[in-house]
């Protein structure tokens, strides 16, 4: 050992850390009971580790004993102790493991633990249990020995800036042969915790499921198990009720929420294996991180192996649960996790019922089902993206809002369709609103003809493929030529028509404007969209489509393909572009304004924002002077 490793010494709270033990030690929570499941749970990981190291060492289960979680109360000095003899910590290990939170959205989540009242569920999903400890607890002293080494160290912290980590006194050592033990030093209106009904009404609630036995050591009387300690996804459904299916999600998932939808089954035959899924009814919090992670625990012959085997594709990360197998190698390594056949071959599977159950839970419990689409449906839509073997499923669960209404299918929509409709329509952009104002709407609009109004950022990425569903192939509003001419419109628009004014002459028209804005548009078109609106910008019928043009451009921070103009030749101000009386920088004024008022439309800053100011107020002034 080095100096540094033997002496005694003060460390610093990482930043993070600090403003967390902040919230936590001046906590107005009521659910503080969360501080004892993440106790346990965490303990439940060490002793998962132990199991699975012993595979390869089995020389490190033989001081300790049996793998359990004990919980010692002691009113006399008001703590509350609860050990584990699992894998333990050695010094660097304390100051990593509670010194720092390595993860990523930290900030974010400590912003939002701030602001909600709702502590129980984010910091079981964040992983940042210990520290809940710090509600009920004015000083926590953890002492712990890594699993076949002869060094114990003692981490204490009573909440403030840092911590003191030092090496155990002898009595202590004596004490913890293998694991950690954790002796909390309450605060006054926590002594509840030292009643012993209450901690079993805690473990009987949260941790009923943990694997391993928890012990209460009453200060008078025997110690006894107060857990059943059984793998809850190897019982048979018939014996276990509503509750225990809700336990089981709020202690393996570490949430406070019901869950949405439970798939619990074992499969036989070639391979053998149990499966226990929830679906959550609220997002995650971290949800949308890159890495875009699943959570589903691995487990063989119940040893638990890892939670990132990838066992289900990254758009069902959504999902909670443990897969356990009866076939898989015990030592399985990383390596080994990313190219083992029999994996592949459960994720495949398991992807497949977990996409069955949703069709099922879709069709007998819309409500259900809605609670996932409504939390997930931009999570499940990347799917559409990367799963070609599924997409059709996954059309089929896709629910969308569109000018009809809101949640509906594509069978709903097909069966909507108009006579001589062949095509499902969509638009996409960044705002519910603003695509429903979207001027390419107005000749769809005129024949009651449904479309799909996308605002999701992945919606600009599925839609990107040649997609059909039934047969009818997805096209989008804002690429490529439309005709409607089959399709006729509605009684009201036809009175419209009647009443319109007679088109400019389109060569005219189009060759003023092509002359004025040279480069900036790809081509000029008269318009299949159009019936009120002067003008609007498209994509052409190769290539990306425009919302994605867009994402595309930004992310590379540069310009991407020019979009062609299309415009209304019944509007009075493209008239006005082919009346010989129009005068040429007049003309150039109105091209630039059917241009510029269509990249405003969707979104965009004209170019150059004073120079449109500028033209806008000569239009208006001539106008004024017209008329005084």
């Amino acid at each position: 050992m080095t100096m540094t490793d033997t002496a005694s010494e003060t460390k610093p709270f990482q930043a993070e850390v600090a403003e967390l033990l902040n919230l936590m030690v001046h906590s107005v929570y009521s659910e503080t009971d969360i501080f004892l499941r993440e106790l346990i749970s965490n303990a439940s990981d060490a002793l998962d580790k132990l199991r699975y190291e012993s595979i390869a060492k089995p020389e490190l289960m033989e001081k300790g004993g049996e793998p359990k979680i004990r919980i010692i109360p002691k009113k006399a000095p008001d703590t509350l102790t609860i050990v584990d003899n699992g894998i333990g910590m050695d010094r660097q290990e304390l100051i990593d493991n509670l010194g720092t939170i390595a993860k990523s959205g930290t900030k974010s989540f400590i912003s939002k633990l701030a602001e909600t009242k709702d502590s129980a569920g984010l910091i079981g999903q964040f992983g940042v249990g210990f520290y809940a400890a710090f509600m009920v607890a004015d000083k926590i002293t953890v002492t712990s020995r890594r699993a076949g080494s002869d060094d114990v160290w003692t981490w204490t912290s009573a909440g403030g800036a840092g911590f003191e980590i030092a090496p155990a006194s002898e009595e202590a050592a004596a004490r913890v042969e293998r694991g950690t033990e954790i002796v909390l030093h309450l605060k006054p209106d926590a002594s509840k915790y030292l009643e012993d009904w209450q901690i079993e009404r805690i473990v009987t609630e949260y941790s009923d499921n943990i694997q391993f036995p928890i012990e209460l050591v009453p200060e008078e009387g025997e110690p006894r198990q107060i857990n059943s300690a059984s793998a809850l996804w190897q019982r048979s459904k018939s014996e276990l009720s509503e509750d225990d299916y809700k336990q089981a999600y709020k202690q393996i998932a570490g949430a406070f929420d019901e869950p949405a939808m439970t798939l619990h089954y074992r499969a036989e035959g070639r391979q053998s294996y149990a499966v226990l899924l929830f679906a959550p009814s609220t997002k995650p919090f971290d949800l949308f991180e890159p890495e875009r992670k699943g959570k589903i625990k691995l487990y063989v012959r119940r040893v638990f192996i890892t939670s990132e085997a990838e066992l289900l594709p990254p758009y069902l990360r959504f999902l909670r649960g443990v897969i356990d197998s009866e076939d898989l190698p015990l030592n399985l390594s990383r390596e080994m996790l990313q190219k083992n056949p029999q994996l592949a071959q459960i994720r495949t599977a398991v992807t497949g019922k977990v996409i069955s159950e949703l069709e099922s839970l879709a069709d007998k419990k819309p409500e259900d089902f809605t609670k996932i689409w409504d939390a997930f449906g931009p999570v499940l839509k990347e799917g559409l993206y990367e799963d070609f073997e599924r997409r059709e499923k996954l059309l089929s669960l896709a629910r969308f809002t569109t000018t009809a209404g809101e949640k509906r299918s594509l069978k709903q929509y097909v069966e909507a369709m108009k006579e001589n409709q062949t095509e499902i329509y969509y638009l996409v952009g960044d705002s519910l609103e603003r695509l429903k104002s979207n001027p390419k709407l107005e000749s769809a609009t005129a024949r009651g003809i449904e479309v799909l109004l996308l605002t999701d950022p992945v919606d600009a990425f599925w839609t990107s493929g040649q997609l059909d569903f039934g047969g009818k192939p997805l096209k989008s509003l804002s690429q490529g030529d439309v005709n409607f001419d089959l399709i006729p419109k509605l009684e009201q628009d036809q009175d419209k028509d009647n009443k319109d004014e007679a088109k400019a002459d389109e060569a005219t028209v189009i060759a003023v404007i092509k002359d004025a804005l040279g480069e900036r548009v790809s081509d000029v078109k008269a318009s299949q969209r159009l019936t009120s609106s002067a003008s609007c910008l498209v994509a052409g019928g190769m290539g990306p489509d425009r919302e994605l043009e867009k994402l595309l451009a930004r992310a590379n921070k540069g310009a991407g393909s020019k979009p062609i103009l299309e415009i209304n030749l019944q509007h009075p101000l493209v008239a006005a572009l082919g009346d010989t009386k129009t005068d040429k920088a007049e003309a150039a004024d109105l091209a630039f304004l059917l241009l510029e008022q269509a990249q405003i439309l969707d979104g965009e800053l004209p170019e150059d924002p004073a120079a449109f100011a500028s033209r806008l107020n000569r239009l208006v002034l001539r106008g004024v002077v017209a008329h005084g």
